[in-house]
């Protein structure tokens, strides 16, 4: 088969066993934003432990704009790199008001001028909070499985984007990459895969290989 009806096999085969959608917890754009932002080096169980009660103390991104620094880096504290991430919350929250009217804007190219937000955390908050397939989101995982099932080779991340997204049908793109994180998380880990329970071994050039 070639990459495209292989992209399609694995596309049915991982639904069998998982559901496409995003494991971070969020009631609208804006808090999308701020998970993905906090994800970054980060577990998705850590930060939906943190955004349980982030989400409760700030409503909107004018109640970020309400307390110091200091404060909203002690409330993402237990998070990697929350220096950081706070002041890119704050400086997000600020230009959302202001320029936005508190609305996280819905476009690619304006996304990608906030602080902290490249295109994978674009891509995130299109798709989980806009339903809009603008590209393909690459983290680790979707790195890690598309090299090991042949499926892209570029080293860039948005290289290996735009190679995925020419052999993954459009309206897969969200759902192809949370499939292939499920995956990578429960089966194709970057340490012992566990090859002999993949449901893609057949079709996984790589399989028994690591």
């Amino acid at each position: 088969m070639d990459k495209r009806e292989q992209v399609i096999e694995i596309l049915k085969r991982l639904r069998t066993i998982y559901e496409p959608k995003i494991a971070l917890k969020f009631s609208n754009p804006w808090e999308l934003l701020v998970a993905t932002i906090l994800s970054a080096q980060t577990t998705d169980e850590r930060v939906n432990m943190v955004t349980e009660k982030l989400f409760k103390k700030y409503r909107s991104p004018e109640d970020y704009l309400k307390v110091s620094l200091e404060e909203l880096e002690q409330d993402i504290r237990s998070v990697n790199y929350y220096k950081t991430k706070a002041k890119n919350i704050r400086a997000c929250a600020q230009i959302i008001v202001e320029k936005y009217n508190g609305k996280v804007p819905d476009t690619m190219e304006e996304l990608l001028k906030l602080p902290g937000v490249a295109r994978k955390t674009a891509n995130v908050v299109l798709s989980a909070g806009y339903g809009k397939n603008e590209g393909i989101v690459i983290d680790t995982h979707v790195n890690r499985l598309s090299k090991r099932l042949n499926l892209g080779k570029e080293k860039n991340r948005d290289k290996l984007e735009q190679e995925l997204m020419k052999i993954v049908p459009k309206d897969e793109w969200a759902n192809f990459s949370y499939l292939l994180i499920h995956h990578g998380r429960n089966v194709c880990k970057a340490k012992n895969p566990k090859c002999d329970e993949c449901i893609l071994k057949d079709i996984c050039p790589s399989a028994f290989n690591e």
